[in-house]
């Protein structure tokens, strides 16, 4: 584990593709790996607007962004996330990650502390386990098989909580698979390369802004475990529990909407730190 210096408080150009919507206190959005701010926020945006100014950049090879040619650093994804939210005029703003966007959030908060106000970090972790190492491994090797069906019927598999894919009829099942497998970014392969080098457990005892670690307990990706580790080593950061496997805003987006503007709602009030530890269920 290294730990990492605060940076100036204007971060360089940023050239990523954004969306930004709505008005009102900044809220800043990181994505999954292999995702993207339309798929992994879309379901929420209308929501999210409604009470934010809501900035969403596209990592390098999602969406409305080209595909690096160098390799991705955790620093670098970070400050171009807070560059693309200050371009847009927000001067301080909450961070809202979701997975890979979990440990970019909070190295976004640590080299920047005057631009970060809170954390909202869903279905994350500080540092892979030996699980998630694996999972990504088999990712890889099935992105460079170039066969969409299996690495769809994967992405199934690890993404989706088993109680919502065992609901799912045989047409449902066979759309779904179609979705996934005409949806893979090109830069999703430089993505798994960034997951296994993070590590931002050395960020955590850092972190002074309130803090809430969302927990998709049914999810078999990244795992309940990793996300304990990780409220567990913020200091005041709460952890509650959302019935869904690894994507929340195919299967439970009303409920993920709540949780994260009730929390954002309530840290506009409540000092860093003092907000507690529960779980809900």
């Amino acid at each position: 584990m290294t730990s990492h210096t605060t940076v100036p408080s204007v971060p360089p150009v940023s050239s990523l593709g954004r969306v930004v919507r709505g008005a009102g206190p900044g809220l800043l959005l990181a994505h999954g790996a292999g995702g993207g701010i339309d798929p992994n926020y879309g379901p929420l945006m209308d929501g999210l607007a409604a009470h934010h100014t809501v900035v969403g950049p596209d990592f390098p090879g999602t969406g409305r962004t080209p595909r690096a040619t160098s390799p991705l650093s955790l620093d670098g994804l970070a400050d171009a996330l807070v560059a693309t939210a200050v371009e847009e005029g927000l001067e301080t703003f909450a961070v809202s990650g979701y997975s890979l966007g979990g440990p970019v959030a909070v190295r976004a908060a640590t080299r920047h502390p005057d631009r970060v106000t809170a954390l909202v970090l869903t279905a994350s972790f500080a540092a892979p386990n030996p699980r998630l190492r694996l999972a990504v491994r088999l990712w890889r090797d099935l992105l460079d098989s170039g066969d969409a069906g299996r690495l769809a019927a994967f992405g199934l598999l690890v993404g989706m909580g088993a109680p919502t894919l065992d609901g799912l009829g045989a047409d449902d099942v066979d759309a779904a698979l179609r979705g996934a497998a005409a949806g893979v970014p090109a830069g999703t392969a430089d993505h798994l390369d960034l997951i296994d080098a993070v590590d931002v457990r050395d960020d955590l005892p850092r972190l002074t802004v309130p803090t809430l670690v969302v927990s998709t307990t049914q999810d078999s990706l990244v795992t309940p475990a990793l996300h304990r580790e990780l409220a567990d080593a913020i200091p005041g950061a709460r952890l509650t529990g959302l019935a869904s496997g690894h994507l929340p805003f195919a299967e439970r987006p009303a409920e993920w909407l709540e949780i994260i503007l009730g929390f954002l709602a309530a840290a506009g009030r409540v000092p860093a730190g003092a907000a507690g530890r529960g779980l809900a269920p």
